[in-house]
Formats: C-alpha cells, sequence, structure tokens
C-alpha cells in the first residue's frame, strides 16, 4: 500500500512538472508580448523594455523557467499577475473559493440524483419510464452546456423569475463574514440567514446547468453498472433466499455497479473544470473560470500558467482519491 502511496505520489510531481513546462512553453510561443501588456496601450519602447527587465523576460527561457519552478517550490510564488499587480497566489485563493462552492452543490444535485434515475430505469429497463429517461440523458450528454445555460436563465429567470439571472450574492444583502470563502458555509456559521438563503438562490441557475452537463452521463453510466449486475448469478441467489427487493439492490447491486460509476464521476471532473469556464462567464459568477478568462484576455501569463497548475493537481488528486475508493466498493482490489 505504502509503495503505491509513493508512486502515485512521484507520479502526481511529475505531471505537474510536465504541466508546468507545457504551459511556460506555450506562454512563450504565443506571438504576444507580456511586457506590453503590463505597460499599457500608451507606453513606449523604452518602458516597455524597462518592465521586461523587472519581469525577467529578458533573460534566457531555461534561467526564466528554473527561476519560476524554484520559486513555486520555495516560496509558494506564481508569480505577478499583470492586471491587478497582485501575486496570482493571493488570487487564487480569492476566486477559488466561489468556484468550490459551485463545483460542490451541482454535484450534490447530480450525484444522488444520477444514480437513483440510473437505479430506477435499470430496474424498469425495457418500460415507458426507462425510455423517457434514456431520451432525456441523451439530449443532456448532445446539449452544449452554454445552450442549457442560456435556455435555463431564458425560462427559469426570465419568463417564470425563479431565480436571478447572475451573481453570487443580491447587492442589498452583502457578502457574509468571510470565515471560509464559501458563502453558504460562513452565513451558517455567522447566522446570517438572509445572506444564507440569498447565496443559494444566486446557486440555483449555475448549479442546475453544471449538474445538467453531468447528470446524464452518471445516470446512463449507473443504468448500464446495475444492469449488468442484475444478471449475476449471486443476485439471483439473493433473490431466491427471498431478500426483499430493496435490499437486493442497495446491499448487493448498487454498491457493486458503483465501482464504474466512481470511475466517471473522477473522468467527469475535467468536464467540470471545462463547464466551469463558460457556466462562469455566462452568469458573472465571479470564481476562477471567470478569474482565467480574464487572464487569457489580458494575455496574463503569470496568471494562466498559476491556473494551469491549479487544476492539474486537482484533477490527479481527484483520481487519485477514486482509485482508493475502489477499495472500498470491492475488497478484492489490493494496493
Amino acid at each position: 500500500m505504502w509503495a503505491y502511496l509513493a508512486r502515485r505520489a512521484a507520479g502526481l510531481v511529475a505531471v505537474l512538472f510536465g504541466m508546468s513546462l507545457v504551459t511556460f512553453a506555450i506562454s512563450h510561443v504565443i506571438p504576444a508580448d507580456p511586457a506590453a501588456a503590463a505597460a499599457g496601450l500608451n507606453a513606449g519602447q523604452e518602458q516597455i523594455e524597462q518592465i521586461r527587465r523587472e519581469m525577467g523576460l529578458d533573460r534566457p527561457l531555461v534561467e526564466q523557467y528554473l527561476r519560476y519552478v524554484t520559486g513555486i517550490l520555495l516560496r509558494g510564488d506564481f508569480g505577478q499577475s499583470i492586471m491587478n499587480q497582485r501575486p496570482v497566489l493571493q488570487d487564487i485563493l480569492t476566486f477559488l473559493p466561489a468556484s468550490v462552492e459551485l463545483a460542490l452543490v451541482s454535484l450534490i444535485l447530480c450525484v444522488p440524483l444520477g444514480i437513483l434515475l440510473g437505479t430506477f430505469t435499470a430496474v424498469r429497463a425495457g418500460r415507458a419510464s426507462d425510455a423517457l429517461t434514456r431520451l432525456l440523458a441523451i439530449l443532456g450528454i448532445s446539449m452544449p452546456v452554454f445552450l442549457v445555460a442560456l435556455l435555463l436563465q431564458l425560462f427559469l429567470y426570465k419568463y417564470l423569475r425563479w431565480f436571478p439571472p447572475g451573481g453570487r450574492i443580491a447587492f442589498a444583502v452583502g457578502p457574509p463574514e468571510s470565515i471560509t470563502g464559501l458563502y453558504l458555509v460562513d452565513s451558517a456559521l455567522t447566522g446570517n440567514w438572509a445572506a444564507f438563503w440569498s447565496a443559494l438562490h444566486h446557486l440555483g441557475l449555475p448549479a442546475i446547468t453544471l449538474a445538467i452537463a453531468n447528470l446524464a452521463v452518471i445516470t446512463r453510466m449507473t443504468r448500464s453498472a446495475v444492469l449488468e449486475i442484475l444478471a449475476q448469478d449471486y443476485v439471483r441467489t439473493a433473490r431466491a433466499k427471498g431478500l426483499r427487493e430493496p435490499v437486493v439492490l442497495v446491499r448487493h447491486a448498487l454498491k457493486n455497479a458503483l465501482v464504474p460509476v466512481v470511475t466517471v464521476l473522477g473522468l467527469q471532473l475535467a468536464s467540470l473544470i471545462a463547464y466551469v469556464f463558460l457556466v462562469e462567464v455566462i452568469f458573472s459568477w465571479p470564481g476562477i473560470g471567470s478569474y482565467a478568462v480574464r487572464a487569457i484576455l489580458g494575455l496574463d501569463f503569470q496568471a494562466i500558467m498559476g491556473i494551469t497548475l491549479l487544476f492539474s493537481t486537482i484533477y490527479v488528486v481527484v483520481n487519485f482519491l477514486v482509485d482508493l475508493t475502489y477499495l472500498w466498493l470491492d475488497p478484492r482490489i489490493s494496493y
């Protein structure tokens, strides 16, 4: 087990090193000048060259990369943002909680519902409800996320007025006292229930959009896995022994069917990260996705590289946790 953990830790370091190298190389291949972007439109050549020297862009590429990696490893320094002249790490810590809260709420919506719908349709395979659920799942997979977001804005905001069009909290309420950066948690901890309900109300549309994007995949995967398990001999034996159907489903079928479902959940994280960019921009959500889009448009290479390393770390760590979950779901698996 410890040897496996050591190998995975080494793999994590290798992936992050590779991502830092690729991102650094791409940032220097793009035909754009970050020094000119930092200097502004009205800056002269002399001022641009001075900023280039201050940013260390006049030095050899190998030296620039080694300084960047050394700063991350020794000081946690991801460089300084061109947009606001603040440390990139400070910006990430400022914008990340909003994205984490949005992702967690969307997962709370889609994971239990997807497993429930998948199990329900597997039990009722071949019936009208199964066909309808599969049709909705296919529509959910085939529809682009931005289209889902715009349709939800059109119907749930413009016509029905159930949710606000965007933002994280109402201006009249204001954010709660910051403890974790998660508005729902902070407002609950401080007893600010007006902020809690306002934050939850504003979370509705973007969280539902992200949930729909992943719900269809989880439902289809759960249905296929449960159908395969229900055809196994030990399930028929459990039924022949007189066990009730809910016990057979939960204890014998669903737990064994969750192994491929958990694998899909880990893979869906990549989609969730990609969807965050679109959803946060459409709903004016002040998270790391909106920050990344502004960094890309502003040619803020330090911020772009910092965000890339952050998402790479999250993806690798989540997949590592998925592998460990297999041990609980299937005792036959051993590392």
